[in-house]
């Protein structure tokens, strides 16, 4: 978060200064596959939440109301192009930070992981729409039970149970591929 200080000295926060962006890039990413899409659907939420942003409660979760924007965005477009011709969509998208190289680590670790967060993410996009959409909220993005259930608009315990199959699910794609 960015500070800032108001007329009075006190420290002001800008809760939307871009701390979020790359996690909701991320879940864009999830939602729409596509790079254009994403950066769309993450633009878009930003558009909508600067002007909402002063009638938030202070106790408010900014991530996940930033999160749920997001989603109800990316569903009503999709309500939207139901009568739309389909559009077939690109190939996998690599994000800039997958290229970025870590200097501590040998070049066999940094292939060996390279190799391994693509395998996960093709398991990943195989996954059905609602199994990614949880595995990234919980796992990526680190979200609670309660605020997915919120976000996703069902009790927690359906959350929980919609992981368990989810994690079950990746673990058999990804044992099937050793």
């Amino acid at each position: 978060m960015s500070t800032s200080y108001d007329q009075k000295g006190s420290v002001q926060t800008d809760p939307l200064s871009g701390e979020y962006i790359s996690g909701l890039y991320g879940y864009a990413m999830i939602l729409a596959r596509n790079h254009a899409e994403a950066e769309d659907l993450v633009q878009e939420t930003y558009v909508r939440a600067i002007p909402a942003l002063g009638r938030l409660r202070p106790e408010s979760n900014i991530k996940a109301w930033l999160f749920k924007i997001l989603r109800n965005i990316w569903l009503n477009q999709l309500r939207k192009r139901r009568n739309d011709p389909p559009i077939v969509p690109a190939d996998e998208e690599i994000g800039s930070l997958d290229n970025l190289v870590n200097p501590g680590k040998t070049s066999y670790e940094i292939y060996a992981g390279e190799v391994e967060r693509r395998r996960v993410r093709a398991a990943i996009q195989e996954l059905p729409m609602e199994s990614r959409e949880i595995i990234l909220l919980r796992e990526f993005e680190e979200l609670s039970y309660q605020e997915i259930a919120g976000l996703l608009g069902c009790p927690q315990g359906t959350v929980m149970s919609r992981l368990a199959r989810a994690r079950s699910k990746l673990r058999t794609l990804l044992a099937g591929d050793q």
